[in-house]
């Protein structure tokens, strides 16, 4: 019908144009439009009469009018059917603005000939057909103004429709006006100018309707078609809409009540028959159309509701810590979809306002649930309640500070290979070659220890030949690439002791160690029934393996629900570590040497050695009093090794010199026991939990240390050969065992003080539940499903920035290991970390981890980058989570926009492959995944 009406406007222009260029023909063509007036009678005649008809149905009163004053009469009517037809192209159903059937088609049909007629007659000067001709267009006319009757009532029926789904979603906000006035103007959205009519306009000239399916779809080509076919004027569109905005709007209303007061009677009683045939057709192809109408403008609105629910949800999943019901965020195989959703929000708002004014709405009602406003974040008042290790550390060394900014040429940055002699191994801070040839001595195995570079390299480690990605856990404990780790100096030296061995492309790990030959679950059920208070995974959670070897003993409890922190230094023991990462099991490259471990005090349930080769005795039993901080009092030192069961000198000697020690230390020998099928036996030993034992000591040897001396201090703090007391104040740490696991998880550490400030302003207790409830909630509803991981094959896990260690909580249930890293100027919240049955480490993220090369599945960096900054270049912090970080592995980063967009920028220059950013509020969140890609050229040797 649309096209049927423009195609009236272009006749009538047509006309015009004519009679103001052959005078003559204009007066025959006047007198012949006054006798068709007289005889027409009830006939409405789109250029000549003045009769009106109107047509009342339940939902809209429908008119249509002719004119016989010219010009205005004509201008009144086009300016109706625009208003009817064309003015909101974007909101009319499909049916409004194109025919639909058959019937539709033959109406405009007839219209197009009727008038394609009257401006032949007038071009060919009528020649003597006027009377044969009144009589065609007069019947054609009726059975026209009949059908296009009920076709213009099932179109207004449809705008008043979608009217009220407009009102009931209150997709404006403007004053009702008159009827006319809405449909000319009210029913176009605001942010929809003319242009938009014209391309919707020439759309429906030139294409198909792209949204229509099946049939529809092609009965729309059809109508369209045979309108275009029949007409005679060539006037084009744009001419066309030019000319209906110049025309003056008119009051609908008014019209009406002309109208009803000049229809003919006659004329209604015609067509009334017909009129109630047709209605019933219409009604019925009404409900049809505008149930496929509103099927596909729903489905807009639908599409972009969804997108916007979305993006709530993960607003509300992922930075909200106060509301329970949220939507579900996208799973992973809508990754990509969720990244363009995220990335075209903007544009959608701005072309579609009506939804963005309801997803406002949505929007205000959790106006509280923002990004910025609801992430936890750390109060400034906190910082005078906690400790750092950078306060604790006296002999931390001073940081450099790097005044410039820093963020020039990020995206062009220039990489290349690391030209050092460890290959494809390197750790900076442990093979850095100048700092170890300036070294003064060995004797406290200082080579050992960490010798960072002033500045942090920006060179990228290459890929061992042939390196494939790692096999998934469990069967990696067995088995991993040989070409991974190509080192075979372990399984010729220890393979007997079943070590590990070389098995064609892999290297197998038959499970066993030097004090476990038989398999490391026969020594673990060993120890259980010669301590039963062990009770591993319930009272033991977190155990330190010391001189770990490959780790086979950290790597069976797992089948216990025991965590291990096992570290063994990078030494001719080679890569004992690194196979370890690669097998799926927790390991650190460290020595017992000239400083303290980058552990908290009394935190370890157990500390295991099996023939770990630390001379326990020497230097006043420096060592072991270190082992001694770190246990927790009442917690068992396990010690597997020779001098416990044979009788060479060597071995008496040590013993001796050990009984001694550990009786000064008041460590209670629990038991000695021998393990047959290995041939091996065991001391278990017991550290005190009150200050009695020390209080009786008839020497002070080994000392007791100074009042101001922070156990807690290890950030390049020297070892002490002096013991700390056991704390007696019930509120404070060390004097109760935790809950049994899992229970300590979830329980707020008793030591807490609800005087006391936590983290991000609440009252540490309540800190401390609000952090694990808003972890819970990020893990489970964004990072299981909305970031595209693929969670079987992660393993290796590091919270770079870790807290309360809620995120590494969230992962309980998930076959995966976290090493929570508390940052060396964060709040020193390690210790309430290992109090839940979680384990970690201090470290200064301006230097380099201590783990090999490809250690990590996956890092989360919690405002971890925009603190960085203020502190060292971001450029060698990006290097070091790309050297650390598996080919395939993954990095999510939830921080301030402006770190978001820097890091996302370093990450593209190292081409990894960002799948996700998502800023708002001044805060975001990044997902990426690093690629096998190395660079070609080596690094420039200094």
């Amino acid at each position: 019908m649309a096209i049927g009406g423009k195609s009236r406007v272009a006749k009538r222009s047509s006309s015009v144009s004519y009679a103001s260029t052959v005078t003559t023909v204009v007066f025959v063509t006047l007198c012949v439009l006054g006798v068709w007036m007289l005889t027409s009678n009830s006939v409405s005649s789109p250029q000549t009469t003045t009769t009106t008809r109107t047509i009342t149905d339940t939902n809209s009163d429908i008119a249509f009018s002719g004119s016989n004053e010219e010009q205005p009469s004509k201008i009144n009517e086009d300016q109706k059917d625009k208003a009817v037809f064309e003015d909101n192209p974007g909101q009319l159903p499909d049916e409004a603005v194109k025919p639909d059937d058959d019937k539709v088609s033959e109406s405009d049909d007839l219209d197009k000939v009727k008038e394609g007629a009257a401006v032949e007659e007038t071009r060919h000067g009528l020649q003597g057909k006027e009377s044969a001709e009144e009589q065609e267009k007069q019947k054609m006319s009726e059975t026209q103004i009949s059908e296009e009757s009920v076709l213009t009532q099932n179109q207004q029926s449809k705008q008043n429709g979608l009217k009220e789904v407009e009102d009931n979603k209150q997709m404006s906000n403007e004053e009702p006006i008159k009827v006319h006035q809405e449909e000319t103007i009210n029913n176009q959205d605001p942010s929809e100018d003319q242009d938009q009519i014209r391309v919707v306009e020439k759309k429906q000239i030139n294409e198909k309707p792209k949204e229509r399916r099946g049939k529809k779809k092609k009965k729309h080509a059809e109508s369209i078609e045979r309108p275009l076919e029949t007409t005679m004027i060539g006037k084009s569109k744009k001419d066309d809409v030019a000319e209906m905005e110049d025309e003056p709007r008119v009051n609908k209303p008014k019209i009406q009540d002309q109208l009803e007061e000049d229809e003919p009677k006659g004329t209604k009683q015609l067509n009334q028959d017909q009129l109630e045939e047709d209605e019933s057709k219409g009604t019925k192809q009404l409900n049809q159309d505008q149930l496929e109408q509103d099927e596909h403008k729903g489905n807009k609105l639908q599409n972009h509701d969804q997108q916007e629910s979305q993006v709530q949800g993960i607003d509300n999943a992922t930075f909200n810590d106060e509301t329970k019901d949220k939507p579900e965020i996208l799973n992973a195989t809508q990754t990509d979809t969720f990244q363009s959703l995220l990335k075209t929000k903007t544009n959608q708002e701005t072309a579609e306002k009506d939804t963005q004014i309801e997803a406002q709405q949505q929007h205000e009602s959790t106006s509280e649930e923002t990004l910025g406003s609801t992430i936890p974040k750390e109060s400034n008042e906190s910082k005078n309640a906690w400790k750092s290790q950078k306060a604790q550390s006296e002999n931390e060394k001073e940081r450099r500070r790097d005044e410039s900014s820093g963020k020039e040429g990020l995206y062009g940055y220039t990489w290349h290979l690391c030209n050092v002699t460890a290959g494809p191994d390197y750790i900076p801070c442990l093979d850095n070659e100048e700092a170890l040839k300036k070294l003064r001595s060995t004797r406290h195995f200082e080579h050992r220890e960490r010798h960072c570079p002033e500045e942090g390299p920006t060179c990228l480690v290459p890929l061992p030949k042939g390196y494939k990605r790692p096999i998934s856990w469990p069967k990696s404990r067995e088995k991993i690439w040989y070409n991974n780790v190509p080192h075979t100096k372990l399984a010729e030296f220890k393979g007997h002791q079943n070590w590990v061995k070389v098995s064609g492309d892999f290297l197998t790990f038959p499970g066993g160690g030097t004090q476990f030959i038989h398999g490391a679950l026969h020594y673990i059920d060993f120890l259980q029934q010669s301590v039963p208070n062990l009770k591993w995974g319930k009272r033991t959670r977190v155990i330190l393996d010391v001189g770990c070897g490959v780790a086979s003993f950290g790597g069976y409890l797992f089948d216990r629900d025991v965590l291990t922190m096992s570290f063994a230094p990078k030494d001719e023991h080679e890569a004992q570590v690194q196979f370890a990462l690669e097998r799926g099991i927790p390991a650190i490259s460290a020595v017992m040497g000239s400083q303290r471990l980058p552990f908290p005090c009394r935190v370890f349930d157990v500390v295991h050695c099996a023939r770990c080769r630390v001379p326990w005795h020497a230097e006043n039993g420096m060592l072991l009093l270190e082992l001694n901080r770190v246990l927790r009092p009442g917690g068992y030192f396990i010690w597997s090794a020779t001098p416990v069961y044979q009788k060479l000198p060597e071995d008496v000697e040590i013993w001796n010199a050990m009984s001694s020690l550990t009786k000064a230390m008041c460590w209670d020998l629990v038991t000695i026991k021998r393990d047959k099928l290995n041939s091996v036996s065991a001391a278990v030993y017991r550290k005190p939990i009150t200050n009695e034992c020390y209080d009786k000591r008839p020497d002070n040897n080994p000392p007791m240390c100074k009042e101001n001396d922070d156990a807690n201090a290890v950030w390049h703090v020297p070892l002490r050969a002096c013991m700390h007391r056991v704390p007696i104040n019930p509120a404070e740490r060390g004097t109760r065992w935790p809950a049994h696991w899992p229970n300590r998880l979830q329980k707020a550490p008793y030591w807490l003080n609800r005087t006391q400030m936590g983290i991000y302003g609440k009252p540490a207790p309540q800190d401390f539940v609000k952090d694990y409830e808003h972890w819970t909630r990020v893990v489970s509803k964004l990072y299981m499903s909305g970031l595209g991981i693929s969670w079987s094959n992660v393993r290796n896990v590091m919270d770079m920035r870790a807290v309360y260690g809620g995120f590494a909580a969230a992962l309980k249930d998930i076959k995966v290991w976290v090493i929570n890293v508390v940052n060396l100027d964060s709040p020193d919240t390690l210790p309430i970390i290992y109090e839940r049955g979680l384990f970690g480490m201090y470290h200064d993220w301006c230097e380099s981890f201590s783990t090999y090369p490809r250690s990590y599945d996956l890092l989360h960096a919690d405002h971890l980058f925009s603190k960085l900054e203020k502190r060292c270049k971001l450029q060698p912090v990006l290097a070091e989570v790309d050297r650390i970080v598996r080919p395939g592995g993954k990095l999510i980063v939830r921080d301030e926009s402006d770190a978001i967009g820097e890091v996302e920028n370093l990450l593209k220059s190292l081409h990894w492959e960002v799948h996700l950013t998502f800023s708002k509020d001044q805060e975001g969140i990044l997902s990426a995944q690093k690629g096998d890609w190395r660079p070609t050229a080596y690094q420039a040797s200094i």
